[in-house]
């Protein structure tokens, strides 16, 4: 082997190590772009807006259905209060009658 193929060898070896870095590298920053542009695309951002909003729906929708049972309680409680009162008034009016009658 002469010298000049000792140069041209250790050339292609460090050339090709060189490219093979560049190749990997550009790669890796191709991924990356790519995935912070499927991030930040408006098909991306629409659907998480739209995730967000059935979340926050859910949410009232929960509440509402809390608030219908309370509100469903306090009815029966007030019906059963005012068939109580019906039942003294009724009682009341049949006693005033007979006290009237003495």
């Amino acid at each position: 082997m002469d010298f000049t193929e000792i140069i041209i060898t250790v050339i292609t070896v460090a050339g090709s190590t060189g490219i093979w870095q560049f190749i990997s590298t550009r790669y890796k920053e191709n991924k990356e772009k790519e995935k912070f542009d499927h991030i930040n695309s408006d098909g991306v951002q629409y659907r998480d807006d739209l995730k967000h909003r059935v979340r926050n729906l859910e949410e009232l929708l929960s509440k509402s259905s809390q608030e219908k049972d309370e509100m469903r309680e306090q009815v029966l409680a007030l019906t059963a209060e005012v068939h109580s009162l019906r039942v003294k008034v009724e009682f009341l009016e049949k006693e005033n009658e007979r006290l009237k009658n003495l």
